[in-house]
């Protein structure tokens, strides 16, 4: 069997996210799409209700900070008129692209755009069966899955075409889910159970995985029988954010918090205060959210990969637990990720607090075409110096070009975050 996924949908409004269509509450459009991608949702869907192009403009851009942030693949729809529209979704890094079926242009929309972008970036919504009678020739061919938004056509679309689908499932309901995803044509299910802030995705693939839906969720190569168990029936776990590589704290794991860890996808410890098993966060919010668990050599210390919720791991409202310090050697920091942010960070800087006789100030205040100017004289030095047989002078020459190149992303909205995001696609 394939293995299924559960999807979240996100509703933008004024680049606001509505966690239903219908909802008026408005909420931080960042916020909902870090809790699903942390959550174990395995899809994001994003909804554009635009009601003019100014906002679907600003939608666009909320779908583009959405792809900034989260891991899982999201595909975005609505407002699609023409294949621009496709592109625009695209280009804000969306992995597809959902059309509507309902509408008059899609049929030959579907061709065109497949044809442009690839089969596996179109998807199709559908609430009749009307829009595969008139694509009954070509559908499998234009098409990578189907978006189901009414349950009582599943079988009839079973009956007329082998494209995978996504089927929309609002209510929780286990007996009805599982017999649903036995289906081999069906993917996954969305709808507004899986929306709610309170759903709790990881126990719901493990009731489905336990009843032989194959899910993407934790399943732990090793168990807590192959651990070395210390006198006190405890594991230490050192947590570091995965992102980062910030050591946030050490804590402890007895048995029924290792298995509770793995089945909710929560850090959760063993208190040795209060001898009782915590889940970090439940009443502070900052949880923990696991992306991954690795035991050390010796078997008898576990790291733990996570996201962090609010940032905070401390007690103390800290970030980290570790930040008394107590002796200190100064180095140059040669870490290439960690390099590459400081020398953004201070570009950034310079633009929001500018400094006189600053040359990033100079390049700024010249604007645009100079930087642009400046960044194609590094490239072409690059070029010269590729041809030297000292590489020392292609490295100075390197090192230019990529200080210029930082402050075009600078001037133009750009992180480092974007650009490894696409080459991470490629």
């Amino acid at each position: 069997m394939e293995q299924k996924i559960i999807v979240g949908t996100i509703y933008l409004k004024d680049g606001k996210a509505l966690m239903q269509r219908d909802a008026t509450e408005k909420l931080d459009v960042l916020e909902l799409a870090k809790l699903y991608n942390d959550s174990g949702i395995d899809k994001i869907i994003c909804y554009d209700l635009s009601d003019d192009d100014e906002e679907h403009e600003t939608n666009i851009l909320a779908i583009r900070e959405i792809n900034r942030l989260v891991d899982v693949k999201t595909c975005a729809g609505g407002n699609i008129k023409r294949l621009e529209d496709v592109k625009k979704y695209l280009y804000a890094g969306c992995v597809e692209v959902i059309l509507n079926g309902a509408k008059t242009n899609t049929p030959s929309l579907v061709m065109e755009a497949a044809q442009r972008f690839g089969a596996e970036k179109i998807l199709v919504s559908i609430d009749t069966v009307d829009f595969l009678f008139k694509t009954k020739s070509y559908l499998s061919r234009c098409v990578h899955e189907l978006i189901l938004m009414r349950p009582e056509l599943m079988d009839g679309l079973e009956n007329m075409t082998d494209v995978p689908y996504i089927m929309i499932q609002d209510t929780y309901d286990l007996e009805k889910i599982t017999e649903r995803l036995k289906s081999e044509r069906i993917r996954g299910i969305y709808g507004s159970f899986i929306n709610e802030k309170a759903a709790d995705i990881m126990k719901l693939k493990a009731l489905l995985s336990e009843r032989g839906i194959k899910m993407d969720n934790f399943e732990p190569k090793l168990s807590w029988s192959d651990l070395k168990i210390g006198p006190d029936g405890l594991v230490p776990c050192i947590v570091q954010d995965y992102l980062t590589g910030d050591v946030l704290m050490l804590a402890y794991m007895d048995e029924e918090a290792f298995n509770t860890t793995i089945r909710i996808g929560k850090m959760t410890y063993y208190s040795r205060s209060r001898k009782e098993q915590w889940i970090k966060g439940m009443t502070s919010g900052h949880i923990q959210y696991v992306k991954s668990l690795t035991a050390d050599c010796d078997f008898d210390t576990i790291l733990a990969k996570v996201s962090q919720v609010g940032g905070i791991a401390c007690h103390t409202g800290a970030r980290s637990c570790f930040f008394n310090e107590i002796v200190k050697k100064e180095y140059i920091e040669r870490n290439p990720q960690k390099v590459l942010e400081d020398v953004s960070a201070i570009i950034a800087d310079r633009k929001e607090h500018p400094k006189e006789g600053s040359y990033t100030n100079y390049l700024f205040d010249k604007g645009l075409d100079k930087i642009l100017k400046k960044v194609g004289e590094e490239a072409t030095e690059i070029v010269i110096a590729a041809k030297n047989p000292d590489s020392q002078e292609l490295i100075y020459e390197a090192s230019d070009f990529l200080y210029h190149l930082m402050v075009l992303m600078e001037e133009k909205g750009v992180s480092w975050e974007d650009i490894t995001r696409e080459l991470a696609q490629r």
